[in-house]
Order: structure tokens, then sequence, then C-alpha cells
């Protein structure tokens, strides 16, 4: 689960008496990592150290603590049978009441953390395309809703950014290396250069466009006889979201795309260096 900025800020309104949770170490099976937080106020709560008893277990300590006027406490949980879990690991878990450098300090986090994600390029403000946002939105991925028609863009899922431009190939350009392009305007000619575009980059973790056999047998005669030396086109998801086939809905597209998308990345991640990620500055 990823935090947005806005997110923080509005808990913040919410909740001004509150504590950060995070995980300092996690020893065997645990369900997160070191670093993971949430912030817990007195009624709610935004990020996750794992869920199940150790997050309830966690949220009732902070809320006594708070209650108390403390500022500070450490807890060391054991996740096994005694607490209901059966990870049988152990979680050693820091808890701090947020003050003003506090607040500013988790914001600057989570908008970090947000940079950090990695970027899903969707070209294409219709159905499908805003259907695929809203799915992209709930996973750890940053979505980028494309589209040269702003009463299009007008209607993005929350939780999802869009960027109103005459020349969709300059964002994919400009997009950093292991995000993905999702190619799905209202016009062909504009796909295949997008496609085009993201194919020739070579460091995407997918390139995906919606259509058919028979349009992706015109954009490879395209690039033939338009370019001397034409991008590979073997790397080239079409049609999109195909497992899903042949229910055409865009939100059924959308999640068996979304999966395309989630996977490839995962993929890329796992065999790419963290530095040419962009996440070794």
């Amino acid at each position: 689960m990823t935090v947005r900025p806005e997110t923080v800020d509005r808990f913040r309104g919410d909740q001004p008496a509150a504590a950060l949770v995070r995980v300092e170490q996690a020893k065997g099976s645990t369900p997160r990592e070191p670093g993971a937080w949430m912030a817990v106020g007195p009624t709610a709560t935004i990020g996750t150290i794992g869920g199940g008893q150790l997050e309830y277990m966690a949220i009732d300590a902070t809320r006594a603590m708070l209650a108390r006027g403390e500022d500070s406490a450490t807890l060391d949980i054991p996740l096994g049978p005694e607490i209901g879990q059966c990870c049988g690991g152990r979680t050693l878990l820091s808890v701090a009441r947020l003050d003003a450098p506090g607040w500013d300090a988790l914001r600057r986090r989570a908008q970090e953390d947000r940079r950090r994600l990695p970027e899903v390029h969707v070209f294409g403000a219709g159905h499908v395309g805003r259907a695929l946002a809203e799915a992209l939105a709930l996973l750890p991925l940053r979505p980028v809703l494309v589209d040269s028609r702003a009463e299009e863009l007008r209607l993005a899922p929350r939780g999802v950014d869009a960027l109103l431009t005459p020349l969709p190939e300059a964002a994919v350009r400009d997009a950093r290396p292991g995000g993905a392009f999702v190619v799905l305007t209202h016009d062909h000619a504009l796909d295949f250069l997008i496609a085009r575009e993201a194919l020739a980059r070579g460091d995407a973790a997918y390139v995906g466009m919606i259509g058919s056999k028979t349009k992706l047998a015109s954009l490879r005669r395209w690039l033939k006889e338009s370019e001397e030396r034409p991008p590979d086109i073997g790397p080239l998801v079409c049609p999109i979201g195909a497992a899903g086939r042949p229910d055409k809905r865009p939100e059924v597209i959308a999640s068996f795309a979304a999966a395309e998308i989630m996977q490839n990345i995962a993929t890329w991640q796992a065999r790419t260096p963290a530095v040419q990620q962009g996440r070794l500055e």
C-alpha cells in the first residue's frame, strides 16, 4: 500500500494526535519488511505493517500510548500461536508520537515513495484507458493517463495523474526506465507512433497495445515501410489483457492487462540493478 502525500495531509487534519509505527527488525517469516510503516490516530490509520493480529496489536498499543500521553514505545512481537498468527517470525516495532517535524518527514517520505514507483503511461483516456488506470492505482505503481482531449482527462479516476498534451510521444521520451507504456488511443496512426517510440527505448518493462492480430500485422508492415532500422516489435504485447478474452468489457480487459503489467514490471525489477532503476542516486 503506497500512501499518497495528500492522504497524509488529510489524515493529519483529521487525527492531530497520532503516532508512527515502523518495522525496525523482521526475523524469520514476517508480514512486512523493515521500513514498513503505518500512522495510527484515535479513530483511523493509514499505511500498513502487514495486517492481521500483528497490526491489531500495534494499533491497540499505540492508541493506549497516546491516551497515556506518552511519546514513544517499542513492541517486540512473536508471530506465533499465542497471538493467532502462524508466520513463525518475530517483529520489532518502534512507535513515536508525530510532532510537526515528524509530520513533515512523513509527508516527504510519502512523496519520495510515490516518486520512486514505476510509472505506467496509459495513452488514451477512453473507457478502457480509464478502467485500466483505476485498476493500476490500486497497485504499487504510478499510473499516468495521457490524452490530447481535456474532456476525457476530466474523467480520470482518483489517484491517477493526468497529462494533457498534443504530443504524447514526448511523454514516452521523458519517462524513466523500467516503466510501462500502454497504447489505446482513439487513432490507430497515433497508436503506431507511440508504440514505435516506446519500443525504440529498449528499457521498458512492458509495452502493450490494444487491438488484434490484424492491427499488429499492420504495425509491423508500417514500421518496415517507414524506417530503415525499425525497432524490434517482439516485446510488444498485442492485444493487451488477452487472457480475459472473449469478454471485452473495459473492466475485464483492464484487470487482465493490469496483471500483465505488474508481472512484467516485477520481472524487470528482479533482474535489473537498483541503480539502473533509479532507486539509488
